[in-house]
């Protein structure tokens, strides 16, 4: 059986003067000549993604869309109609966000985080915002600490909401985060708490533990040697001013600063600190 909104391998079982013909020996699906499709030959296998003509006929492509059947994707308003909304997938057929599936009307023009799946109604390609009601509940694959990829899909006032590995939902807390995030946006980030009683999951941009301290004190060596070894931030420095220059709360700059003073890779003192003459180069 083809699979509608996903990669299909299927052999070209005829051609007329528009179109090849495909198989996967119990389905047929209608692939239009492109020119670099030319070349192609009836017998032969080629990989395609699938999708339902609005006239029910099974359509094939061999551009690659933006996002496939299961996925959480950005995508742009590019049509509306009473029944519901148009998402540019990259291909010949924009992707419906029917009206029931919109958690806020969607505007024309506009981008949004979305959840791919099959109507079991129709079998079509279809899109919903409610993303909460798609994401998955068993956390058993994720460990505290993980390194995960993450989708940034809403802000709130307590923070930035994400997708995990296009599979989960996750918090990054607004007083943790340093730099304004975009919705859309694909950040790279780490799991900092499950609260698996509730399927909670909390979240970080920097590297949990240890692994934070090692991440943070690596940045401020860099900042020292490219200040010529003086950084004006210091124990009397704000945590406004440490925040918007370091990315990073106070707490953290001062376990920063204090491990690498008792290292003796500095000297400090209240508002700046300086990288000591004898360790110029330090790695």
């Amino acid at each position: 059986m083809i699979l509608i909104g996903t990669y299909n391998y299927l052999r070209i079982k005829d051609k007329n003067s528009s179109e090849f013909i495909l198989t996967d020996g119990e389905q047929d699906a209608l692939l239009p000549f492109l020119k670099d499709e030319e070349d192609l030959n009836v017998g032969e296998e080629i990989f395609v993604f699938c999708f339902h003509h609005k006239d029910g006929r099974i359509f094939a492509t061999r551009k690659r869309p933006f996002a496939a059947v299961g996925d959480f994707a950005f995508l742009k308003v590019v049509d509306q109609t009473d029944n519901g909304s148009f998402l540019d997938l990259g291909i010949e057929k924009d992707l419906f966000v029917p009206a029931s599936k919109q958690r806020r009307p969607l505007e024309l023009g506009k981008e949004y985080v979305v959840f791919i799946y099959v109507d079991d109604n129709d079998g079509k390609l279809t899109a919903s915002t409610w993303l909460e009601d798609n994401i998955e509940t068993d956390l058993s694959d994720l460990e505290e600490g993980d390194q995960v990829s993450l989708l940034i899909s809403e802000k709130s006032e307590l923070g930035y909401s994400a997708i995990i590995n296009n599979k989960y939902m996750g918090l990054l807390y607004a007083d943790e985060v340093y730099e304004e995030l975009r919705i859309g946006e694909s950040r790279s980030g780490y799991i900092k708490k499950i609260r698996a009683d509730i399927n909670k999951i909390d979240l970080s941009l920097r590297p949990i533990g240890f692994d934070f301290i090692l991440d943070s004190r690596d940045i401020v060596l860099d900042i020292l040697k490219e200040n010529g070894g003086i950084l004006n931030l210091g124990d009397k420095s704000s945590p406004e001013e440490i925040r918007q220059r370091l990315k990073m709360s106070k707490k953290a700059f001062k376990q920063v600063i204090g491990g690498l003073y008792k290292q003796r890779l500095i000297a400090l003192s209240d508002y700046d600190i300086k990288l000591l003459p004898e360790n110029p180069d330090v790695n």
